[in-house]
């Protein structure tokens, strides 16, 4: 009972963590939630649910972690889809479609298929990032394994206290950049600019770690 114990305040830490993590997914939801708010934005933080899935049912497969060639190609990939979702950011960003009371009237009727649409674009964020296949294939998997050995249970607890802090800080995330997109529209504009720059930074440097050039 206390190494199950021991496992689960793992698992807390590690999802607590995962959710306070800077990085692309993080971005990308707070891009999102500046320019259409908590209603739409909040489906996103089921992404990193629906990326895990396969990652963790290979993982527990292979019972390995995922040889580095895999992670480079992954990390270069997602580099590349990172730039492009900064390009369409920035093109938003210069057609003023911003926040507030100037929303844009593409995005204020955006229906339910637009919230789905993002939460796939979300997945495919995290899907397309390396942190996934690190975190489960040297850290979460490993000690995935271990609560399930123990039994059943503890494996689906630790699932469940890993995801609750994970899936709390990314709603808190949404709830705190909806409050922003209240301010002065300069202000937000400049919050949207500064996500795509961090965007596409992270972008650069997934492209630069899969070719070898930066550790």
């Amino acid at each position: 009972m206390n190494e199950l114990l021991t496992i689960l305040f793992a698992a807390a830490r590690l999802g607590l963590t995962a959710g306070l993590m800077p990085g692309p997914l993080q971005t990308v939801l707070i891009q999102h939630t500046l320019l259409s708010g908590w209603k739409r934005a909040i489906f996103g933080i089921f992404a990193p649910i629906l990326a895990d899935i396969p990652v963790v049912l290979v993982i527990m497969l292979l019972l390995s972690q995922f040889p580095p060639i895999l992670l480079q190609g992954v990390r270069i990939i997602g580099g590349c889809f990172l730039l492009y979702l900064t390009w369409g950011t920035l093109r938003s960003w210069r057609r003023g479609e911003t926040l507030g009371n100037g929303t844009a009237p593409e995005v204020q009727a955006a229906s339910s298929d637009g919230r789905l649409r993002f939460l796939l674009r979300m997945t495919i964020v995290s899907l397309l990032s390396p942190m996934p296949y690190l975190f489960w294939g040297t850290v979460n998997g490993p000690l995935l394994r271990e609560a399930l050995a123990i039994s059943a249970l503890g494996g689906a607890a630790f699932i469940v206290v890993y995801y609750v802090p994970l899936l709390g800080v990314l709603s808190g995330w949404v709830l705190v950049f909806d409050r922003l997109r209240h301010l002065d529209q300069r202000i937000t504009r400049g919050i949207v600019l500064l996500a795509a720059v961090v965007l596409a930074l992270l972008g650069l440097q997934l492209i630069a770690q899969g070719l070898g050039l930066i550790a």
